[in-house]
């Protein structure tokens, strides 16, 4: 065996020498990628199996689920109901960190054990330094979304699965090892579960915070509470932060929210939003800014949902869209569709509302809160409120939505309320 890849015995251990050139000198990234063709599906070894999948041609005419089960949604009972009259502004729940587990999914088989000296590479696209390394090692190599990123490293020396572990990390990369076949994959995304706490509140805010990222192929278990998903490299980082800020008692905030529509009785005249300083006592609205489209209130109690409805339902007919509710983990993103809970075919059906929420000093929230759909970010609004306001978004034209109705509108109405954890030592089962 040459020198790059020699067997050793089991119990040395071996101290790697040969740092990366990212940050300390060894393997770096470049920002450019190479000129490598597109790899899908091919094999990188000489002469092996191509590994070639076969896919069924589509045809748009089949129907393969109908449309009640394919809208049958778990999170339902928890996420899409909401008691209006009884609200506590201030929770307590306790939790178990140990309970965070996060689980690579898949055959990853143990690399052989060979030591690596002296392997170096630069500018070289990342599936070419593994394939120039598992040559000397005899693995094959396969990489179904290659080219990857352009990296450099030099001398690099260790164990060999450690080595690989540096190309990979340096490269954003997941690798995974059949030992029976000798092959090793590679590819930018990667299948992981995430075990958490059995705390609802707690695995609705992480289900917000995975779907805020970007993430909507989601299999949540609600019987061994964990939630199963497919993704790349730098996410997989960002949730691995997000379980890690658990260790130090954080602070979630969660939102209530009711979205309606409102068609003015009288066509010829928008809804007199001026007379609701009339309506309601003086300071009951205590702050009104715009967004890019409609504008933020920030209220008392004493405009609630109720007290909402009973004031526009003397200018306009008022019909129900969504009411459901979502949890934001201090200074994260979280996300809540609002066709989750209300009728998928809405004009709204595709509207999402995305929140970065942060506690402040005497008990403010900051809220950065954006609406987006399918076809982009509608409008975004930061807004600074006292615990126990409420957040009312008005003078959104449904003709936002497609809908071409004089003067009707879509409304949001959100209640922030806090929730606050302590770890515990006790195995935690179902906190509501």
């Amino acid at each position: 065996m040459p020198k790059k890849a020699r067997k050793y015995c089991v119990w040395f251990n071996l101290v790697i020498i040969g740092g990366l050139i990212l940050g300390t000198g060894g393997c770096s990234r470049q920002s450019e990628f190479g000129t490598v063709a597109s790899l899908e599906n091919q094999s990188f070894d000489e002469g092996g199996d191509a590994d070639l999948d076969f896919v069924m041609p589509h045809d748009p005419t089949i129907m393969k689920t109908t449309k009640g089960a394919a809208e049958l949604d778990l999170e339902t009972p928890l996420r899409c109901r909401v008691n209006w009259n009884k609200q506590e502004i201030i929770t307590a729940i306790p939790y178990n960190a140990a309970d965070f587990n996060l689980v690579r999914n898949g055959l990853n088989d143990m690399l052989p054990r060979y030591e690596v000296t002296g392997f170096s590479f630069k500018s070289r696209n990342a599936e070419k330094a593994l394939l120039e390394l598992n040559k000397e090692a005899g693995i094959h190599l396969i990489a179904r979304d290659a080219p990857y990123a352009a990296i450099s490293g030099e001398n690099l020396r260790g164990e060999y699965s450690d080595v690989v572990k540096m190309i990979t990390d340096a490269a954003e990369i997941f690798y995974s090892y059949d030992a029976e076949r000798k092959l090793m994959r590679i590819s930018r995304r990667a299948n992981f579960t995430l075990y958490v706490p059995h705390s609802r509140p707690i695995m609705l805010g992480l289900l917000d915070v995975i779907r805020g990222s970007g993430i909507t192929d989601i299999v949540s278990d609600w019987g061994d509470y964990s939630i199963t998903f497919t993704t790349d490299y730098e996410t997989k980082n960002k949730i691995m932060d997000l379980v890690n800020y658990f260790k130090d008692n954080p602070v979630l905030i969660a939102y209530d929210v009711n979205v309606f529509r409102i068609y003015p009785t009288d066509r010829e005249r928008d809804i007199d939003w001026q007379s609701a300083l009339d309506h309601f006592d003086f300071s009951t609205i205590n702050t009104a800014q715009a967004g890019v489209i409609g504008r933020v209130l920030t209220t008392t109690n004493d405009l609630n949902l109720a007290s909402l409805r009973r004031f526009l339902g003397n200018q306009a007919t008022i019909v129900p869209v969504s009411e459901g509710k979502f949890v934001v983990p201090n200074l994260w993103f979280s996300r809540f569709d609002i066709g989750k809970c209300g009728n998928r075919e809405a004009i709204e059906g595709d509207l999402s509302i995305l929140a970065k929420a942060s506690l402040e000093k005497n008990n403010r929230i900051f809220s950065d809160i954006s609406l987006d759909s399918t076809q982009g970010e509608i409008s975004q609004y930061k807004v600074r409120s006292k615990l126990g306001e409420n957040l009312l978004i008005i003078g959104l034209p449904n003709e936002v939505f497609g809908q071409k109705e004089p003067r009707s509108e879509t409304i949001v109405f959100m209640v922030p309320r806090i929730i606050r954890t302590a770890k515990t030592t006790k195995h935690i089962i179902n906190q509501i």
